[in-house]
């Protein structure tokens, strides 16, 4: 004690507790081949399932306006079947690709400030519930 009857504490103590988030630091240094993979596999995941999008309105049955019914124009009732067996593999590409790139985040991340990709998995929930879709509907 000085003649401030102050109990000082040491100079480490402070320093610790201030740099506790510094020593936490990043140790990567550049991103490898596991990160591009998984950037690609994204990337292509949501290309095919815009392409599936674009197929899926040509292979659907045609819609009944009114206007289309009063000049008797043919309206299609029924899915075009080879179209849909291209939106069908589709959907699973564009499926297997999110799950792989969500696999491939998994076993990469360890920490819990890594971003969880929640964009891939609304497009694994999206592609699956619309192959049970088609299937229910197209068939």
């Amino acid at each position: 004690m000085d003649e401030n009857n102050t109990i000082h504490k040491p100079k480490n103590v402070e320093n610790d507790q201030q740099s506790k988030g510094d020593r936490i630091m990043d140790r990567r240094k550049t991103t490898d081949f596991w990160n591009y993979t998984q950037v690609i596999l994204a990337l292509l995941s949501w290309l095919v399932f815009l392409v599936a999008l674009v197929m899926s309105y040509y292979a659907a049955p045609d819609k009944d306006y009114g206007v289309l019914r009063y000049y008797d124009i043919e309206i299609r009732q029924f899915w075009l079947t080879p179209l849909t067996g291209y939106l069908y593999i589709l959907l699973w590409l564009s499926s297997l690709g999110s799950y792989l790139a969500l696999m491939i985040e998994k076993y990469r991340s360890r920490r819990r400030s890594d971003n969880s990709n929640f964009t891939l998995i609304f497009l694994l929930i999206i592609n699956l519930t619309w192959l049970v879709y088609i299937l229910v509907k197209a068939v």
